[in-house]
Formats: C-alpha cells, structure tokens, sequence
C-alpha cells in the first residue's frame, strides 16, 4: 500500500538531515495517513478511506464529504474517490431534476 492521501494526493517527500557540523544525509518525510470513515450525505452510506491528517480538516472545514469532493480536482483524488465523486454529482442531478 503506497503511502498516499487518498483525497489531497500528499505523498512522501525527501529530503536531508542536517547535522551540527552541517553533514547532511537524505532522509524521508512520511505524510501523517490515518484511516477514516466518513459519510456521504447525498449518498446515504460510509465510505473508507487512508487520508492525511490535513485533509480530515480539509472535509471538515468544506462542510462535510460531498462538498469536498465537488471542490476537489479529479487529478488528485483517488479510483474510489473519483466513483463516490461521480454518484454524488449523478444522485445531485437527479435531485435537481425531480
């Protein structure tokens, strides 16, 4: 499993550490993934998902799941979050239409 944000994208980065006699060695920075359930409100269900700490404040902030994957570039999300994205805008449109 790649160490991944299933909703931002974030992924692990490199970097050096730099010692006090300035030696520097190439290191890793690890993106802080836990996993969380979270509810869409337009599908009615709970969806799993390993996400950055930083984006459960991001959904939180967004209003909720369904307003956060309406914002959110295709680009960055993942395979299950580009499906949940697509039935919510299908569930809203027929919403509309009704």
């Amino acid at each position: 499993m790649s160490r991944v944000c299933e909703l931002t994208g974030k992924k692990v980065m490199s970097g050096n550490n730099v010692s006090h006699a300035n030696n520097k060695t190439r290191r890793r920075f690890l993106p802080n993934l836990t996993k969380a359930t979270l509810i869409s409100d337009v599908c009615g269900r709970s969806v799993s998902f390993r996400i950055s700490t930083q984006a459960l404040r991001s959904v939180e902030h967004n209003n909720g799941l369904d307003n956060f994957l309406l914002k959110a570039r295709d680009e960055v999300l993942s395979s299950t979050a580009l499906k949940l994205k697509k039935e919510i805008k299908k569930k809203m449109a027929a919403a509309a239409a009704a």
